[in-house]
This record gives structure tokens, sequence and C-alpha cells, in this order.
């Protein structure tokens, strides 16, 4: 399997023929086997008091849930804790003779449709699958911008319209950013895009219902200013950060958003900063990574020295912190050396850019 940690999937099984097909699941997947306690043996844990408490407790915690069981009691056990497909599990249900695999839940971005079809292949079950786009074998945007570790303005939203655009024939153009495609060696090959039309010019878009832009650029010109166009970013961008002491988060955040807007970097695209770990209770460097939901990395002098990044260095800063430079080398190592642009030093503050290119996240 590899959609899914072992360590985050549970299995419940209800009876006594459910339990052997769980062991035989077990055995090629060594996923957390879940039983009621008259039934247990080892291998098994028993029920947290009963099943319905046990699947709420997996539902909070895990990454996908098997039931081996009846659909409707699965429903009706979920019913009052399922919120919305950006959050919720992948859920699958299995007959006790192993005969199907149903996708019940989050097929798209929680990947039971995925886990569904692999979990089947193993066992030697039929896939249930309902889902429109894969029904009419067309890829889902909501799977595509998974690949791409991307996200969209309005993500549900625009997922909405844009699934159903494709399943009702209509024509979805997609255009790839150049940029976006060498920054991060996109293979398109890859990428799922069944029932899209690629676009290499302008002039091809005119005679899409719909065109998706897929670019971590802000203005992408004559391309963002289409009335039907929508932005998929890829979130691979990362920041190496320095600063002095007690700087103004303010001035921060306006340099910064001043830079973005000067280097035409999307907001969106941010995922990471890092610094040394002398900052790492820095107000200014804390509020920048909070206001664009980013994580945020702190590295030590001596992991910084020993990154691999060589260039420019500051006897002052070394004198300082211990190490020659912060934002280069901190960049560096969490872009794995996929700097892009140069560094800019600015009212006490460093900055340095770097890219992901491992993108992909199936």
């Amino acid at each position: 399997m590899s959609i899914a940690d072992p360590a985050r999937v549970s299995l419940l099984s209800l009876t006594p023929g459910g339990q052997e097909l769980a062991e035989r699941i077990q055995a090629l997947w060594p996923v957390k086997c879940y039983c009621a306690e008259k039934y247990l043996k080892p291998g098994f844990t028993a029920f947290s008091g009963s099943f319905a408490a046990t699947l709420a407790e997996a539902f909070a915690r895990d990454e996908a849930i098997i039931v081996i069981g009846a659909c409707g009691i699965v429903v009706r056990t979920l019913a009052p804790l399922v919120q919305d497909k950006l959050h919720d599990p992948a859920v699958l249900v299995m007959d006790e003779k192993g005969q199907h695999v149903i996708s019940l839940l989050s097929g798209h971005i929680g990947g039971a449709n995925e886990l569904a079809c692999q979990l089947a292949a193993r066992v030697g079950a039929t896939p249930v699958i309902t889902t429109a786009t894969d029904v009419n074998q067309i890829c889902a945007i909501d799977v595509l911008v998974k690949q791409l570790g991307a996200t969209m303005v309005d993500f549900r939203e625009a997922v909405k319209v844009l699934n159903q655009a494709l399943v009702s024939g209509e024509k979805v153009g997609i255009y790839f950013d150049p940029r976006t495609i060498a920054w991060l060696d996109l293979d398109l090959n890859r990428l799922d895009l069944r029932g899209l039309t690629q676009l290499k010019q302008l002039s091809e878009a005119g005679d899409c219902d719909h065109v998706l832009l897929v670019s971590m650029q802000q203005d992408l010109g004559e391309w963002s200013a289409l009335p039907n166009a929508y932005h998929i970013v890829p979130q691979q961008l990362v920041v190496g950060m320095g600063c002095r002491r007690d700087l103004e988060p303010s001035l921060m955040a306006q340099i910064f958003a001043e830079l973005l807007h000067e280097r035409n970097w999307h907001p969106l695209a941010l995922t990471q900063f890092a610094s040394i770990d002398v900052k790492h209770d820095e107000p200014a460097i804390l509020q920048l990574a909070q206001q664009y939901y980013a994580s945020l990395s702190f590295f030590s002098a001596a992991q910084l020295n020993d990154s691999g990044w060589s260039g420019p260095e500051s006897e002052f800063v070394r004198k300082t912190v211990g190490v020659g430079a912060v934002s280069q080398p901190s960049a560096w190592i969490i872009s794995q050396g996929c700097l892009v642009g140069d560094t800019v030093k600015q009212q006490g503050m460093t900055f340095t850019f770097g890219v992901k290119k491992a993108c992909y996240t199936w």
C-alpha cells in the first residue's frame, strides 16, 4: 500500500467471519485491527467500549479506516462526525467474504478511491467507486491539486464547479507556466490530466469553458486576465531568513510583502520558512510564518555550517550566532539546494528563496 501509513489506518471487524478477512489483510499490510472483546484474539485490540466509540476515535485520529461490515451501520455511526472532503479521513467498507471494497467517504482528497483499488487488488475483491469523475474516467481537479502539492483560491467552490464541468462535457483547458515547470521539474506525464485540454498558446483558450493556470507566480499577464480562469498554486516556495534582534513585526511583514510582489511570487505558494535556532522566539519571524500559514523550522549553527551551502559570509554574523550566514544555508537545507534568485538584505533582514522540486504527493 502506498497512499496510507499503516500506523494511521484502523481496521474494524464486527463478526468472526470479518476477523478472518482482517487477518488476511493484516498479513499483507500491518494495519491495527479492532474487534469486539468477546471475539478477541492475538493481533487484535478490543473495541473501546463499543464499535461506535472506537470508530469515532479512529475517525478523529487516523488517515484511513476500513470496516468489515454493513454500510448502514457505518453511515449511521459516522453521520454526526462528518465534516467535509478536506478534513475527513478515507473510509472503506468491505463485506466479510471479501467480495467488494466500497469507497464510502473521502474518495478523492482522502484517497479512499485509490486505497479501495489497491486493497481490492491485494485480496482479489472488486472495488466499488461511485464518484462521477472516476466513473467517467476523467481526472478529478481536487486529486490533481493534491498531486501537485498545490492549493487554489476558494478551493471548495472551484473544485465543485470544475469537476461538474468535466463530467458535464464542458471543455476545460489547462496551462502550465513554463517557469513553474522548470522550478519544480514537473513531469506532466505523471499527472492525471484525463479530460483536460493542455494549452500552449493563449489563443487556444478562446473556446474553453474554463481554464486552469498552474503557476507559483501571482501575475501571468494575459492568461491571468481570462474571465474563466482558475489558478492552481503549487505550495513549494520556501524561504530562509535572518534578522536583527527585536525587529518590528509590521516592518518585516511589509518588506516581505513588497518582496513577494516584486518577484511575482503568489502568497499561496509559500509553504515553509527557516532560520537559526537562536531566533526561535523572534516575534517578527513567528508572526510572518503565521500570517502565511507556513511551517517554520529552526536549525543550529552546526547544522547551518554543515548544510553544504557555500557563498559570501559575514564575520559579524559568525561572531554573533556562530555561523557566517543564516538565510542562505537555511533555504539551502529546506529546498535541498534549489535556491531561486539572489538573497535580499534590507533594513536588518535577510531573505533567500528556494523551491521544493519533489512536489508529487502520491
